[in-house]
């Protein structure tokens, strides 16, 4: 996972807010970047289940960000291990977006049901762990060869790779 595009995406959508805001409205938003400071720097820190949470608070009152702050949110569902959640969470974006905002869900959601199919895989599912294994290779396969540019220590190529073997001896 990239942190880095990550924040630069929610600050700059932060800083849009700020500028077609009217003043009325800056308190509200003053108080929405304070409660997005708090989830983000949870997710930072590793405190994921404080970070699901305030991002679950945030999502319905952040307008254009909600799309955004429901990837942070995935993103933090991933890193706590519910790769379920994540995995849908980012199946709904995937399908909603286009470019790199598709291929940032994309790179979760395949993370996820790449961690998916390790766990049916080691519980004797092999069928649920193919079936996981092989959304996770088409996942992040799209990820790989659209934006490489999200992929800069290779990673995400890694995984695949890890994939593809697995999927091959099965």
């Amino acid at each position: 996972m990239q942190v880095f595009p990550m924040t630069r995406a929610g600050l700059t959508g932060l800083a849009i807010l700020f500028l077609v805001g009217c003043d009325d409205a800056a308190v509200g938003q003053k108080g929405f970047e304070a409660k997005y400071a708090v989830a983000r720097t949870a997710l930072e820190e590793g405190n994921y289940e404080a970070a699901k949470r305030h991002y679950l608070k945030l999502v319905p009152q952040a307008g254009p960000l909600a799309q955004r702050l429901q990837l942070e949110y995935a993103h933090a569902a991933l890193r706590s291990n519910d790769f379920g959640k994540a995995a849908a969470v980012t199946s709904s974006l995937a399908n909603t977006q286009t470019g790199e905002a598709r291929s940032a869900a994309l790179a979760v959601y395949g993370t996820a049901k790449h961690e998916m199919g390790m766990i049916a895989l080691g519980q004797g599912d092999t069928a649920s762990g193919k079936a996981h294994l092989t959304a996770a290779k088409g996942a992040l396969a799209e990820v790989v060869k659209k934006h490489p540019d999200m992929d800069p220590i290779g990673s995400l190529t890694g995984r695949l790779a890890s994939i593809k073997a697995q999927l091959k001896a099965l």
